[in-house]
This record gives C-alpha cells, structure tokens and sequence, in this order.
C-alpha cells in the first residue's frame, strides 16, 4: 500500500469514527441512548466506509477527476443525494429486520435521513474533490513549467546545432562554391538557411506546430547538408497528407535527423540515405527515421537531446508517447521510432 492510499484509509476510518462520537455523545447529552441506537450506529461506520469507497472506485473509472469544475460540482450534488439515499435504505431496512418497526420508513422520516446524511456526504464529497482538484491544479502547474524549460532546452540545443561554428562555416563555405558555378542554387540555399534561422527563432512562441510546418524546417535543412554531402547524402520523404494538418512539438522530428547525420550519415565514407515518413493509425500519430549505418555500442544512445524530446512528449501527451531507436542488421540501418497519442482536438 502506498503513501497516498495509506493517508485515504486513515482519513477514512478516522472521519467516520469521528463522526459516529461526535453524534453518540450528542445524544447523550440531549435524550438518552437505546440499543436501537447503538446498533445503527455501529451499522453506519462500515456502510459510510463502503458506500464513499465504491464512489471513490467509480470517480477513478469514469475519469471525473479530470473533467470541468462545473461538472464536478454537479457530481457532487447529485452523488450525495444517492449515497444518502442508499444509506437511508440500508438504516430503514436494518430497523425494520431487528425491531419490525415501520416508523423509519414513512416519507417524512426517510425524507429526513436522507437530508441529514446528504450533508455528510455532501462535505465527505467536496473534501475527496477538492483535494484532487487543487492536487491536479497544482500538478498541472509543476508539468507546464517543466514543459516551459524543456521546450527552452530543446530549441537552445537546436539552435546550438544549427548556429555552431562548423554548420555556419560548412553551410556559407558550400553556398559560396555555388555562386559561381549555379547562382540560382546558391540562391536558394541562401534562403533555406533563413527559413532554418527565421522558424527556429519563432517556434519558440508555440507548444506545437503543424506536421507540414515541421518537414518544411526538415527539408530546408536536408537541403542545405546535401550542398555539404552531395552524393553521400540522399533522402525520401514519405509524409502521409492525412497527417500534414497535425500538432507535435516544434523540431521533434529535425532533431531526429540531425542525430541520424551526426552518428550515421557523416560517419560513411560512402555516405548514405535517410528516410522520413508518417503514419495514422488507431489514434496514434507514428514517424519513422531510417538512416544509414550501425549503432554505435560503446555509447548510450539515449543521450541529452533524447531524453530532452522524449521528456517533451511524455509531458504533453502521457507515458503512451515514445521515441525508440533500433538497429536492422539486415541492410545495415539504424531506425528512429516517434509514437504520439493524438488528441481528439488535432483528427
């Protein structure tokens, strides 16, 4: 048993305990106390407990934890008027077995009961929600200022990437061969380097940006490597149109392919390919980055910028979300595996 359920069940027992005093010694004082009383009351300390866990097992089910603050408050409502009514029932039905006694179970009685105890569970109610409430509130809070930094972490790194002084130096040194021998390439090559410099600077203002928006920054930047690679380089895009219109985080994919260059690509002498396609299925957005080359053994490959994009998508989309990389002995390449719950807001 964990802390938290540990902290439920001594809240629990503790609570109904209290309450079950509070009242015997209420009645003691106000009128004398019959064996009828005793025995309701030694009835309503497990039916309190098991009618408020099933709701608490039946909130967890339903996910109502997670819904609007509006509709909680009709939960509760709603809720305690049937616990009360429930536990109305059982006190009626337990009378009426040891005593045969009728007078619990006439309308002004049980209207009554069912008033009193809907109080009790109405508070039981709005402690249980309210500590969620402000539990999520408070844990939703901490996620997006993770979220903030790593999302910061992530296009600081990138931009370290693409600003170093060897991709500056490389990218101008290629752009510079061009104009002589093909000014409208250099051309062109010049304003790929803007739109990389220009999106990266602007991402910054969005959590997340369109798969078209994504592979257009990805195909800028395979552009201007394969001024550097020429014939070692080569690539294929393979981007299903269904998905074009859907959100992921900013350079989630371009960071995928700059490690695909870095640690495959650049270290053949006879270059290679890397290929890059999407794919919808069953609600979950899938990528694949397939390179050339082997995994490199002697180092982790889940390094500062994996965790940092897999920390990302875990942040915004759960623990269903995951990059996996693998290595097909096969063909000698190295796959990239990105897998994202879709949101019904993005189909």
């Amino acid at each position: 048993m964990n802390k938290q359920n540990k902290i439920y069940w001594a809240c629990q027992i503790g609570g109904w305990l209290f309450y079950i005093l509070v009242n015997l010694i209420f009645f003691e004082l106000t009128s004398s106390t019959s064996l009828k009383d005793y025995i309701l009351f030694l009835v309503l300390f497990p039916s309190g407990i098991l009618i408020t866990h099933l709701f608490r097992s039946f909130i967890h089910k339903s996910n109502v934890l997670q819904s609007n603050l509006f509709y909680q408050i009709i939960i509760i409502i709603v809720s305690s008027l049937i616990e009360a009514a429930l536990i109305s029932f059982i006190n009626a039905l337990l009378l009426k077995i040891l005593f045969s006694s009728d007078s619990s179970l006439n309308s002004a009685n049980v209207f009554w009961n069912i008033l009193n105890f809907s109080v009790v569970f109405f508070v039981w109610n709005t402690i249980y929600f309210g500590y969620h409430y402000f539990t999520n509130y408070k844990r939703a809070e901490i996620d997006n200022l993770i979220l903030e930094a790593a999302g910061k972490e992530s296009e600081l790194n990138s931009l370290k990437a693409q600003l170093n002084p060897h991709f500056m130096f490389n990218s101008m040194n290629s752009i510079r061969a061009l104009v002589d021998e093909d000014p409208q390439k250099a051309k062109q090559a010049v304003t790929q380097l803007a739109n990389i410099l220009r999106n990266s600077l602007l991402m910054n203002k969005s959590k997340e940006i369109t798969i078209e928006e994504e592979i257009s920054l990805v195909k800028d930047y395979l552009d201007l490597e394969k001024i550097r690679y020429e014939e070692r380089l080569s690539f294929e895009l393979s981007i299903d149109p269904k998905t074009l219109h859907l959100l992921v985080p900013p350079l989630i994919i371009q960071g995928q392919v700059e490690n695909a260059i870095k640690h495959g690509i650049s270290k053949l002498p006879a270059g290679g390919k890397i290929s890059i396609s999407s794919n919808l299925s069953d609600s979950t957005l899938s990528f694949s980055i397939i390179n050339s080359g082997k995994l490199n053994t002697e180092k982790s490959i889940t390094g500062l910028g994996f965790n940092n994009s897999l920390q990302r998508l875990q942040l915004m989309y759960g623990k269903n979300a995951e990059i996996t990389i693998s290595e097909h002995k096969t063909n000698e390449t190295v796959e990239t595996k990105i897998k994202i719950p879709i949101k019904n807001k993005n189909i």
